[in-house]
């Protein structure tokens, strides 16, 4: 039996999927990149703009034309908000908040339909096999639309998350990893949707992930991203457990008993609990990437107190300060939202100033849209779209003009990259650096994925470089790779 899933969103989303993969196939099933050939359909959502979901709703149309056809089974989990989980019900299978995950396969059996592993059955059963092969008008199994537990609730519950975290992911990469740290949020910004799909904030034991890291380590990862809602409020709904700060430290203790490279990165932390001892323990361990990504979201005080942000610019500034202090090679990057509403231009302008302040390497720039849920929902949306589009456009000069800037001092240099992928022009591989500063590498030899390599950078863009091999082995003390220039 086959399956197909469907990854929207951010990278909680992409590290989430690797668990359902594991959950799915130990259920007997195997990935398919042809939906149409798929018997299962999934789809893991996000709420946190409109696009993502419009392109569910896209989906789950088009499936239930194949089921008109043949006999598929759907499902939706992931960020989903309360009003969007009412519609759903009506449109998959099978509904279910991450969490529940491993309460999945229990699902298919009780309401009919045993999977392929499962080897006994009742009358009242009926094995996966026969249901797909049952002509699809008046099947003998018709699928329950099941709810989750807590849907009724303000908050979804994340009592069930540790079970979830506990369940082996099926890593989509052998050299670039996501570990979760946290899930939830409890800062209840004015603009977001994650505490209402997500819940508040939960700490995963410091023990599971400090030696998931060290065992994605030693066999030969080289990217592993922390990742969390708010990565440095770590351990803060715990009474015995280490803070963020400590993590980082017992993870760069581990990276430096081992020869191999490593970069730990980690996203994303929140301004109002970056402490000074955070970027302290980024700065005093090799293995911990020095790139470092800082929410900003406006450069406007007026605006971030109506987005509940908790913090102003001179607390953002003095995370900076710590950052260009103690890591001074570090890149910066931010996230931000224009067209926030009732942002004045001279609001806006603020956020403009910021960027030559700031001199982020990278932003992500999203223009705002209303969440159903969140506090803002209930306000106008009165910025035009044009008026978001022009913002968009000119702050991402802006970007542009700041990074190729930094980029131009990088001529000449030499630096390691990984390498993560063959570029559509023919002869460059692409990759990163420390921090993650997009490059371009000429070179026509695949087998240097997943490496290290040292180029010198011959050419630079706006938001990436280019250079050349300046050796012809790959940086990995595990195994030498010739690299074919």
């Amino acid at each position: 039996m086959l399956y197909h899933l469907i990854v929207l969103g951010c990278q909680m989303n992409i590290s989430d999927s690797e668990r359902v993969r594991s959950v799915i196939e130990q259920m007997g099933f195997t990935h398919t990149d042809k939906e149409e050939d798929a018997h299962l359909l999934g789809v893991l959502s996000c709420s946190v703009r409109q696009k993502p979901i419009d392109k569910v709703y896209s989906r789950i149309y088009k499936w239930n034309r194949i089921k008109a056809k043949r006999n598929v089974l759907t499902f939706v989990s992931g960020c989903v908000l309360p009003d969007d989980r009412e519609k759903f019900l009506k449109l998959f299978d099978f509904v279910f908040p991450m969490s529940e995950l491993n309460d999945f396969p229990k699902m298919m059996k009780e309401y009919g339909v045993a999977s392929p592993l499962s080897l006994q059955t009742t009358d009242a059963e009926i094995k996966i096999e026969d249901y797909f092969n049952q002509k699809p008008v008046q099947s003998a199994f018709k699928p329950v639309k099941i709810a989750a537990k807590n849907s009724k609730t303000t908050l979804p519950s994340n009592k069930d998350i540790f079970q979830l975290w506990k369940t082996q992911p099926n890593y989509q990469s052998d050299f670039e990893a996501f570990v979760p740290i946290q899930n939830g949020c409890d800062k209840f910004c004015s603009y977001c949707a994650v505490p209402y799909t997500r819940g508040r904030e939960v700490s995963r034991p410091s023990a599971e992930i400090v030696e998931e890291v060290v065992q994605l380590m030693k066999t030969g990862f080289k990217s592993i991203t922390l990742l969390g809602q708010n990565v440095n409020s770590y351990g803060l709904d715990c009474e015995n457990e280490i803070l963020f700060a400590q993590l980082l430290e017992a993870i760069g203790k581990e990276g430096e008993k081992l020869n191999d490279p490593s970069w730990v990165y980690c996203t994303s932390p929140h301004p109002r609990d970056m402490r000074r001892d955070v970027v302290e323990s980024i700065a005093k361990y090799k293995t911990l990437g020095k790139q470092i990504h800082l929410p900003l979201q406006s450069g406007s005080d007026q605006v971030l107190v109506k987005m509940n942000r908790k913090h102003n610019l001179d607390r953002y500034r003095e995370s900076i300060q710590y950052i260009k202090e103690l890591v001074p090679q570090a890149t910066l990057f931010t996230d931000i939202i224009v067209g926030f509403t009732g942002e004045t231009e001279e609001q806006f302008q603020s956020t403009m100033n910021s960027f030559d302040e700031f001199k982020f390497n990278m932003a992500y720039i999203a223009m705002y849209s209303p969440r159903p849920g969140a506090q803002s929902f209930r306000w106008e949306d009165d910025i035009p779209k044009e008026t978001k589009k022009d913002r968009l456009k000119r702050l991402s000069e802006k970007l542009e003009n700041i990074s190729l800037h930094y980029n131009q001092e990088l001529m000449g240099k030499e630096m390691t990259i990984l390498v993560r992928t063959t570029e559509r022009k023919t002869g460059y591989l692409s990759g990163h650096n420390e921090g993650k500063i997009v490059t371009r590498i000429i070179s026509k030899d695949p087998s240097l994925i997943g490496q290290f390599v040292k180029i010198k950078v011959t050419e630079v863009s706006g938001f990436s470089i280019s250079g050349e091999l300046v050796e012809n082995t790959a940086v990995n003390s595990r195994k030498t790779i010739e690299a074919k220039v």
